[in-house]
């Protein structure tokens, strides 16, 4: 009875982990360069696909070609590449977008392993440095300044270890002064 109850509730879990990305990625997460899409037009089995953000924030799809995507949300993606798709090529076309993979965030300065690294859901600042290897004996734990692209401008501001932190943001870890 009590491995049925663990189960149940690590199911339970896990159910609510994935609503809360979903929803994340539903209606607060903007597309951009990098992210890996899995595009599905029903009764279109051949228009259906996984397809990558390119440099340029556009999707490449069979028929129509490029659809801009960057800085849309998935809803915004879907209905950007239905009405694409309407008239001359589908008559009612159903379209639904996912992201399959997000991009990466980076993260510089005083960490051991400064780089760029797959976002992983419910990341924050702390977990984004741990991912980096720690600290390096230099960092100034108290400044660290995040630069995120907010409604196409560049917002730079401090942040604590426990703030979230999202795909294509950029973590910077000062180094203190003794």
């Amino acid at each position: 009875m009590k491995a049925y109850y663990f189960y149940a509730v690590i199911g339970a879990f896990l159910m609510n982990a994935l609503f809360a990305l979903n929803s994340f990625a539903e209606d607060i997460y903007k597309l951009g360069s990098g992210d890996q899409m899995r595009i599905t037009i029903y009764g279109e089995k051949d228009l259906s696909g996984e397809y990558e953000v390119d440099g340029t924030g556009s999707v490449a799809l069979p028929l129509i070609g490029e659809v801009n995507v960057d800085g849309l949300s998935l809803r915004e993606a879907e209905k950007a590449i239905t009405e694409a798709y309407k008239g001359d090529y589908l008559l009612n076309p159903r379209v639904n977008a996912e992201v399959m993979n997000f991009r990466p965030f980076f993260i510089l300065g005083e960490v051991n392993e400064p780089g760029n690294y797959p976002y992983i859901s419910g990341m924050n600042v702390l977990n984004a440095v741990a991912v980096a290897k720690g600290y390096t004996y230099r960092a100034n734990k108290n400044r660290i300044v995040r630069r995120r692209l907010v409604d196409g401008k560049e917002v730079e501001e401090e942040v604590k270890e426990l703030d979230k932190v999202f795909p294509g943001d950029v973590l910077h870890v000062h180094e203190r002064f003794f």
